[in-house]
C-alpha cells in the first residue's frame, strides 16, 4: 500500500515537473520571439529619430543662413559670404531685407526689339515693344495681382545690373545664367506680341528719376531741372529658334 502512494506521489510530481518545464518553454520562446520581432522594431525608430534629427539641424542651418543674408552685413556674413550665397543661391534667393531698405528712386522702362528674316528673305528689324507696360497693364485694376508679373521682369534686370559691367559681358557663372534669364523673359514677352520667329533681340532700358516728395511741413521743394533719363541698349542677343515659335 505504501509503494502504491509513492509511486502515486512520484508521477504527480513528474507531471507538475513536465507541466512547469512546458510553460519554461513556452516563455522563453515567446520571450525569444519577442525580442525577434522588437528588433527592426527598434532598427525603425532609431532611424526615424535619426532623420528627424538631421531634418531639424538642415532647418536650423536653413534658417541661419537665410538670416544672414537678409541682416545687415556684419562680420559674420562678410567672413561666410562665399558658403551664404552658395547656400541660398538661386533656389532661395530672397529679394527682401530684415530692415527698410531705400525707398526706390528711379523707374525703369524695359523694352524690347527683334530682328527677323521676312518672307522675301531680307532682314528687318521691328519697332520698340514696351515690356514694363505690359508687366503694369497685367496688375492694374487687379485685387489681387499676379506677384510674378509685378517682379519677375525687375528683379532680373537688379540681378543683371549686380553682375554685368558696363561692357554688358559676363565674367561669371551667375552673370552668364543671369544674362539667359532676362533673356528668356523678353522673348516670352515678345513672343505673345510678335507674330512669326526671331532670331536675335535686344534691349533698351530707360532709367527715370522719381521726383523727390514735397517736405514734411507741406512746403513746395525749391525748383530744380528734372533730372534727364538715361537710356542704355543692350546687346544684341542670338535666340534659338525653339525659343521664338
Amino acid at each position: 500500500m505504501g509503494g502504491v502512494v509513492l509511486s502515486d506521489v512520484e508521477s504527480t510530481k513528474a507531471k507538475d515537473s513536465q507541466q512547469a518545464g512546458a510553460e519554461s518553454a513556452a516563455q522563453n520562446g515567446g520571450l525569444r520571439r519577442t525580442r525577434e520581432s522588437s528588433g527592426p522594431l527598434r532598427l525603425l525608430i532609431a532611424g526615424t529619430g535619426a532623420a528627424v534629427a538631421l531634418c531639424l539641424a538642415v532647418t536650423l542651418v536653413h534658417v541661419v543662413l537665410v538670416f544672414l543674408y537678409v541682416a545687415p552685413s556684419n562680420a559674420i556674413s562678410k567672413a561666410y559670404n562665399q558658403q551664404i550665397n552658395a547656400w541660398v543661391r538661386p533656389l532661395f534667393s530672397q529679394n527682401w531685407r530684415l530692415f527698410a531698405p531705400e525707398p526706390q528712386s528711379v523707374n525703369r522702362q524695359i523694352s524690347a526689339k527683334v530682328r527677323y528674316t521676312a518672307p522675301n528673305g531680307t532682314r528687318r528689324v521691328s519697332g520698340w515693344i514696351d515690356l514694363s507696360s505690359m508687366d503694369d497693364s497685367a496688375v492694374k485694376h487687379h485685387v489681387f495681382p499676379s506677384h510674378t508679373a509685378q517682379n519677375m521682369l525687375r528683379q532680373a534686370w537688379n540681378s543683371y545690373l549686380k553682375t554685368h559691367g558696363s561692357d554688358d559681358q559676363p565674367y561669371s557663372e551667375r552673370a552668364l545664367l543671369i544674362e539667359k534669364y532676362l533673356r528668356n523673359i523678353a522673348v516670352d514677352r515678345v513672343t505673345a506680341q510678335q507674330r512669326g520667329p526671331f532670331d536675335s533681340i535686344q534691349l533698351r532700358v530707360t532709367t527715370l528719376p522719381i521726383a523727390p516728395p514735397r517736405p514734411a511741413d507741406g512746403s513746395r521743394p525749391a525748383a530744380t531741372a528734372p533730372a534727364p533719363a538715361v537710356i542704355r541698349y543692350l546687346p544684341w542677343w542670338k535666340v534659338d529658334s525653339h525659343e521664338a515659335e
